[in-house]
């Protein structure tokens, strides 16, 4: 299994000795070393031939097969070195905390949905914000339909949760949520909802709007602004297109262009070879109707591959609520 970034971090650390590493430390950002100290946290022997693929230049020095970590003892002694006593102990207590969105990561949508229906909206909108947005869509789309909206709504009006209703949410969920100390955790209403519905299906997305339209267009209309729609990947440049195209299906692409706008068409069929793109277009005039919900998943379908992909920093999404590009 091809390790993370922080794992290969918590290794070469782990491989170079006590001082060599909080020398290192010592010039790491807080939120790097953090991370860094939590996968150390989990280690208990290193194999040398992982050693090896993360440290090429010192395979020469290493001849006693395994490394073994002291835990939790080795870290503390490290960061004492880098931060001092008082540092060191809130490092660790920051390192050894099981978070709430790694918690809920591994809990099916169905079992916490199940578990926020009986909970008041104002809980359930402060959960669900704390979640990843894929997550987030699907527990929202189990809810029940008559709580969405006031759900939708708190969610889009929600700027920050206060360190207080954090401590609330830990004894709620028996420790499942766990953002850290200090001031809260600073909520973008709009754009956690606009993510959300990213995720979710037309029908859902067009119903949620409405109910936040109604109690607040100024708000509905910051949402729609924030959201990426199918239509929006006219705005990639032709490098990212060409990348994307890689990642989905020509099925997918033919269904999913039957609606789409003509700009888009454009810049899809400019993209492709000449051969694919006679292939696609012969395709869509061959395939006949299709109903408007098959059109709408395949669309759902490429966006997500493309948010998974700007996610891997291999394009740039510069469609609603985007930062202007500098080219």
């Amino acid at each position: 299994m091809a390790l993370t970034g922080y794992e290969k971090a918590a290794v070469f650390l782990a491989s170079i000795g006590e001082e060599a590493a909080s020398k290192v430390l010592q010039v790491l950002d807080m939120k790097y070393v953090e991370n860094i100290t939590k996968k150390m946290a989990r280690l208990n022997s290193i194999r040398r031939s992982t050693i090896d693929s993360v440290i090429e230049e010192i395979t020469d020095l290493i001849t006693n097969g395994d490394i073994i970590v002291s835990g939790d003892a080795f870290i503390k002694r490290v960061l004492v070195k880098s931060f001092g006593e008082v540092s060191a102990e809130r490092v660790m207590e920051l390192a050894t905390k099981k978070s709430a969105l790694d918690s809920l990561k591994w809990v099916d949508a169905k079992t916490i949905s199940n578990f926020l229906v009986t909970e008041h909206p104002q809980t359930i909108a402060l959960i669900i914000s704390l979640l990843e947005p894929a997550k987030a869509a699907e527990v929202f789309a189990l809810l029940p339909e008559g709580l969405r909206p006031e759900v939708s709504f708190r969610i889009a009006t929600t700027e920050r949760i206060p360190e207080s209703v954090i401590d609330e949410l830990n004894v709620l969920l028996k420790g499942h949520i766990d953002v850290g100390g200090g001031p809260g955790k600073k909520i973008e209403g709009p754009k956690t909802l606009a993510e959300i519905l990213n995720h979710c299906d037309r029908a859902t997305e067009s119903k949620v709007l409405d109910s936040v339209e109604e109690k607040s267009p100024s708000i509905a209309d910051a949402v729609r602004q924030l959201m990426f729609v199918f239509d929006d990947l006219a705005g990639l440049d032709d490098r990212s297109i060409q990348t994307l195209l890689k990642d989905i299906s020509s099925e997918d692409l033919g269904l999913a262009l039957k609606t789409a706008s003509q700009a888009l068409k454009d810049k899809i069929f400019k993209n492709m070879s000449q051969r694919a793109s006679e292939l696609l277009k012969e395709d869509m005039q061959t395939r006949g109707p299709a109903r408007v919900s098959d059109v709408e998943k395949a669309q759902l379908s490429i966006v997500k591959v493309a948010r998974k992909l700007e996610s891997e920093g291999k394009i740039i999404l510069a469609g609603k609520g985007d930062e202007e590009l500098v080219v």
